[in-house]
C-alpha cells in the first residue's frame, strides 16, 4: 500500500483487476470505457463484467484476492455496496449510494462518481449554473441528481412523481443542503418553468406526449441519464416542442472517468497524467458503439 499525491492510500501495483457488477449487466459499456482508458495509460489492468444481484453481493465481494483493485456498481447494488463500505466520500454519503469500491485491503472505500457525472455533463452541453431546476422521477439516481443541482447553484427543484409521497426523502435531503424542493404530480397540466430538468425514469417509463409535452414547454435543456432507449419519450418531447435535450452518455463517460482516478490515485479529485487525452479516448470508445 502506497500513498497517492492526495495523501490518499492507494492499492499495490500487482493489484490490475476491475469490473462493473449489477443485474443486468450485459448492456453495460463500462468495459468499453475503462479499456480505452487504461490503454491510454499504458496500464496493464484488466475490467470485466460480472452479474451479481443484490442478494449474491456480499457472497461475491467476499471471493475477491489482492489481485483486484475495485468495483464499478449499477442497480440494484448501489445502496448494498453503499453498506458494505468501510468509508465513503461525501457524495456517497449524501445520496446512500455507492457506485463505486476501491478495494482496500482494511475495507472497501465508497464513492458515488453519478454526481460527478452529471455536473460534469452539464458543464459539457453549456450549463454549468441553474437557479431552479425539475427532476422528472424520484427514485435512486434522482437523489444524485438534486445534490448536483445544489453543487451548480440550484436553490429551487420541483420532483415530478407519479407519487408525490415519493419525493419526501428528496425534500430532506434538499433541507440539508439548502434546496427548496416541491412535488408535482406527472399530469399536472401546467408546471412551473425552471432553468433545467434532469430526467432520471428508465428509458421505457410510459409518459403521455400531453405531460411530455408540457414539460418540455416549460423545462429548460433537458438531460436525460437514459442512454439506451434513445430518444426517450421526454426527449421526442423537446424536440418537438424544439427545445434542446442530452443523452446520459455524457455522464456515463464522466463518472468513468471519476472511477479511473479513484481507481488510480484513490481520490476523485486527483487528474490523471494526460488527462485529455485519456478523456478523449474514453470518448472515442463511446462514439464507436452509438
Amino acid at each position: 500500500m502506497v500513498l497517492g499525491q492526495s495523501g490518499r492510500r492507494v492499492l499495490s501495483a500487482a493489484a490490475t483487476r476491475l469490473a462493473v457488477w449489477g443485474d443486468p449487466i450485459d448492456h453495460s459499456l463500462s468495459p468499453r470505457l475503462h479499456a480505452a482508458a487504461y490503454a491510454q495509460l499504458g496500464w496493464d489492468w484488466t475490467y470485466e463484467r460480472r452479474q451479481v444481484d443484490d442478494v449474491r453481493f456480499a457472497a461475491a465481494l467476499g471471493t475477491l484476492d489482492a489481485t483486484w483493485r475495485g468495483l464499478s456498481l449499477t442497480m440494484p447494488l448501489k445502496g448494498v455496496a453503499h453498506a458494505a463500505a468501510r468509508e465513503r466520500d461525501r457524495r456517497a454519503e449524501l445520496t446512500g449510494a455507492v457506485n463505486t469500491l476501491l478495494l482496500d485491503p482494511a475495507g472497501p472505500r465508497g464513492f458515488n462518481t453519478d454526481v460527478g457525472g452529471i455536473v460534469r455533463a452539464l458543464a459539457d452541453e453549456g450549463v454549468s449554473s441553474a437557479s431552479s431546476a425539475r427532476i422528472v422521477g424520484a427514485g435512486a439516481t434522482a437523489t444524485s441528481a438534486l445534490v448536483a443541482l445544489s453543487e451548480i447553484g440550484a436553490a429551487r427543484v420541483d420532483v415530478v412523481a407519479r407519487r408525490p409521497e415519493a419525493v419526501e426523502p428528496l425534500a430532506a435531503l434538499g433541507r440539508s443542503l439548502g434546496v427548496e424542493v416541491t412535488a408535482t404530480p406527472l399530469a399536472a397540466s401546467v408546471p412551473t418553468p425552471v432553468d433545467l430538468t434532469i430526467a432520471t425514469l428508465p428509458g421505457d417509463a410510459p409518459i403521455p406526449d400531453a405531460a411530455a409535452d408540457a414539460l418540455a414547454g416549460a423545462g429548460g435543456p433537458l438531460l436525460d441519464v437514459v442512454y439506451g432507449h434513445w430518444p426517450t419519450p421526454l426527449a421526442a418531447a423537446w424536440d418537438r416542442t424544439g427545445g434542446r435535450s442530452a443523452s446520459g452518455r455524457g455522464m456515463l463517460l464522466h463518472q468513468a472517468l471519476l472511477q479511473v482516478r479513484i481507481f488510480a490515485a484513490g481520490d476523485a479529485e486527483v487528474v490523471l497524467p494526460d488527462e485529455p487525452a485519456v478523456l478523449a479516448a474514453m470518448r472515442s470508445a463511446l462514439a464507436s458503439d452509438a
